[in-house]
């Protein structure tokens, strides 16, 4: 039992409830609080229709690739490559539009389909190969990196790009909304239905919370697993597609800052509604958080190293509400 567990049995039951309401809600209210206090010091930048509209096409990308890291993590694996992963895929389909002139869709294709070879790829050598998912997609990630550079020989692919593949994420296809939100609210819907209302979603949450026991009521936790990572890998996939089409370019490391927003966005979201629960709801909270903390840093002019130090603050105190409410939980 971890010191933060047996802390928390020795408190009053006024002051558990107390946490427990911080540890469920806390980002809610500090999601909140952020808007309303932006709001007020910058009356005329940040509570505009504008502005918000603009976070939420900005964040939508970190959000695709977070939600799909989400189901890799409710499984019980952590997907390290998903950045790297981004990286190649946007490097990739920018390289078949650009220098093989293959038809957008027909290259969007081919590049999902390569994201889920690549977390089909995590998925067996954790389940099958039984190496610790933090090695194995790490190690997957730094031979992605490899290829990526290799594929473009170490430059960025920036001429010739064709305008119908930039509008893929800065075009407005429907009622003038963002292309990076629509497709942003049909992969986090998408997600949320599948693991909150499907029997495989019952399964998921199953080998997330105990494994072993998953296994003996029947399930098949290598394949629970493996879809986990694929999934991961598919929304990596999809966020290098739209970040290549949104920077209108190909480039070997774009995506990589990607993998520690997602990690801070999934495990905020975990600190919130649930008990230290990761779940695709809670992530897109924590995504939001991160995207409006870093607007306001913007409207106020603070220097970039503020983000970074944002950012990395954020997933210090997420995992420490992650823990406290797991631990209250046990109480």
């Amino acid at each position: 039992m971890s010191d933060i567990a047996i802390s928390a049995r020795r408190l009053s039951p006024s002051t558990k409830a107390a946490l427990g309401i911080f540890a469920r809600y806390g980002t809610i209210i500090g999601l909140l609080a952020m808007i309303v206090t932006f709001s007020i010091l910058s009356p005329g930048a940040f509570p505009t229709v504008g502005n918000f509209t603009n976070v939420l096409n900005q964040a939508s990308l970190a959000m695709i690739i977070a939600g799909g890291l989400t189901l890799a993590v409710v499984v019980g694996e952590l997907d390290l490559s998903i950045g790297f992963a981004a990286s190649l895929h946007g490097i990739l389909i920018t390289g078949l539009v650009v220098h093989d002139k293959l038809p957008i869709p027909l290259a969007v294709i081919i590049v999902i389909a390569l994201g889920a070879v690549i977390g089909l790829v995590n998925g067996f050598i954790v389940t099958k190969v039984k190496v610790n998912s933090v090695i194995a997609t790490l190690g997957v990630g730094t031979i992605l990196t490899g290829l990526a550079f290799a594929y473009s020989a170490g430059v960025p692919i920036v001429a010739g790009v064709p305008e119908a593949f930039l509008q893929l994420s800065l075009g407005r296809w429907l009622f003038g909304i963002p292309n990076n939100i629509i497709v942003m609210i049909v992969v986090l819907g998408g997600l949320w239905v599948l693991v909150e209302r499907t029997p495989l979603g019952q399964e998921i949450q199953a080998v997330g919370g105990n494994a072993v026991a998953a296994r003996l009521a029947g399930v098949n936790v290598d394949r629970i697993k493996i879809l986990g990572f694929v999934i991961s890998g598919m929304c990596a996939a999809l966020t290098g597609i739209l970040l290549a089409s949104r920077l209108g370019s190909g480039t070997a490391s774009a995506a990589d800052s990607y993998l520690l927003t997602a990690f801070a966005a999934v495990f905020l979201g975990s600190a919130t509604l649930r008990d230290g629960e990761f779940h695709v709801l809670g992530t897109l909270v924590g995504a939001l958080i991160i995207a409006f903390g870093f607007n306001g840093l913007n409207i106020f002019g603070a220097p970039t190293f503020s983000q970074y130090v944002l950012q990395g603050a954020i997933l210090i105190i997420a995992v420490g509400m992650a823990s406290l409410g797991r631990s209250l939980a046990e109480r």
